[in-house]
């Protein structure tokens, strides 16, 4: 596809290299000739230095023969109107990211009357994925599928399990659970799971499982992990906004220190069930006060990387309750992921990877498409859910007999309301939603498993 992206910050940088990683045409407008510069020389992309938002900078872009638009640049109103313009001037799809949360209600309203393809809130998205580990706290990241009836489930082997030095073959024979390993991280080393690899202590452990084979797999294991009644947040921006807005009805009591009052003011008008303490969230003393040390849960969602690690690293430290950390940059993922802060949460990797899942489901080819899509390893391993169609060449033939790639794995079908785990002798049929986790990135038909 050739697609035009609008701002190059943290969210544009991202995409642009997501989706040239791809395989699309790219190309980048910003006000800035040194942004522009940068993406360009690091990334095999074009690039336009100038106001996205007027059609003679748009139609250099080549707004005429694009086919999507997506405008993340920080104003809302600026990414709207640069959505209206391709429309006029390109006839091209567009993709709008708006922050703010007074537009977020309005979503709906404006996809429709403007005619966007999607609207994007990366701190909307930000929220929902921290409630869902919230909900679920023994896992480090939770994926759904399927509409939700199934989940990818990441969790972290600590000292004392029970799956330490068993091998996937003998923990399936042992525990007879319908949750299937996938993937397991180790260092900087991932591998796609078969039956003779054997855990090992620190291990970060993908499993494919419906939510109530995951609860059943996680008791039979023992691993520690229980539904949260309370969780400590620091930082009363954009994404707690959202936050205290779905974890409403969750029965999860939430309390906030946020520095700035006007933003305590109107999170207490808002959210009169919650606390809100007004205080810098970095003094030690005020942490301890508010209940570090017993909080079930510490989320840090300050603007600042540092501040949001140094806070998690405190709170590992003083504490014994779930970590969530946000994280803004990408650059030390590697040095981050060995400060084991539990689950980190970063909001442009979020937006990229469902504007990336988007992209992917317009390529209606050979039998199948993409219907969701995550990056399960960065840049390592992706999971990818397809809807199977009646010319799928993997249709109708038991799993033992097709040839797959290396490094590939059927993780599990959905067929109608029943979601099972499949084996050789099983047969995917027309109109299956199935879930494939490959090496191979970037794979745009379940044809691409094939050998």
């Amino acid at each position: 596809m050739k697609i035009i992206i609008v701002g190059c910050g943290r969210v544009g940088q991202t995409l642009a290299e997501k989706l040239n990683n791809d395989g699309n045409d790219v190309t980048v407008i910003d006000m800035s000739a040194t942004k522009v510069n940068d993406i360009t020389a690091k990334f095999d992309v074009m690039g336009v230095v100038g106001n996205g938002a007027t059609h003679t900078v748009q139609r250099e872009a080549g707004v005429n023969t694009a086919d999507l638009l997506i405008a993340v640049t920080n104003s809302d109103e600026l990414n709207l109107l640069c959505s209206v313009i391709a429309k006029k001037e390109g006839d091209c799809e567009t993709i709008a990211r708006l922050k703010n949360p007074d537009y977020s209600e309005v979503a709906p309203y404006l996809k429709e009357e403007l005619g966007l393809a999607m609207v994007i809130n990366p701190e909307y998205a930000a929220a929902e994925e921290i409630a869902r580990v919230l909900r679920f706290p023994s896992a480090v990241k939770i994926e759904p599928f399927a509409k939700g009836k199934v989940e990818l489930i990441k969790f972290k082997l600590q000292s004392g399990s029970e799956l330490i030095n068993m091998s996937v073959k003998e923990m399936a024979m042992k525990y007879k659970s319908d949750a299937l390993v996938c993937t397991i991280e180790r260092g900087d080393d991932a591998y796609i799971a078969n039956g003779d690899f054997v855990f090992r202590e620190k291990d970060v452990v993908s499993i494919i499982a419906t939510p109530k084979n995951a609860n059943e797999f996680f008791k039979k294991i023992n691993y520690k992990g229980r539904s949260l009644k309370n969780a400590l947040i620091v930082g009363g921006g954009t994404i707690t906004h959202y936050l205290c807005s779905i974890l409403s009805k969750s029965g999860i009591s939430l309390k906030i220190i946020e520095k700035d009052l006007k933003i305590c003011e109107e999170l207490s008008t808002l959210w009169d069930k919650y606390t809100i303490i007004h205080g810098n969230g970095l003094k030690k003393d005020l942490l301890r006060e508010e209940g570090i040390e017993t909080a079930e849960a510490f989320v840090s969602l300050s603007d600042s990387d540092e501040e949001n690690i140094l806070l998690s690293l405190f709170a590992k430290e003083v504490g014994a309750g779930k970590l969530i950390t946000r994280i803004n940059r990408t650059d030390y993922d590697n040095v981050i992921a060995k400060l084991d802060l539990d689950t980190t949460v970063c909001p442009k990797n979020v937006t990229a990877d469902i504007i990336a899942r988007y992209v992917r489901a317009k390529s209606n080819t050979q039998g199948s498409n993409v219907e969701t899509m995550y990056n399960i390893i960065q840049d390592k391993v992706e999971a990818s859910e397809f809807i199977i169609k009646e010319n799928s060449p993997i249709a109708g033939i038991p799993l033992k007999d097709l040839k797959f790639k290396d490094n590939v794995l059927v993780a599990s079908i959905l067929r109608g309301k029943e979601v099972f785990t499949p084996h050789g002798s099983d047969i995917i049929q027309a109109g299956d939603s199935v879930v494939i986790v490959t090496a191979e990135l970037g794979i745009q038909d379940v044809t691409d498993i094939l050998k």
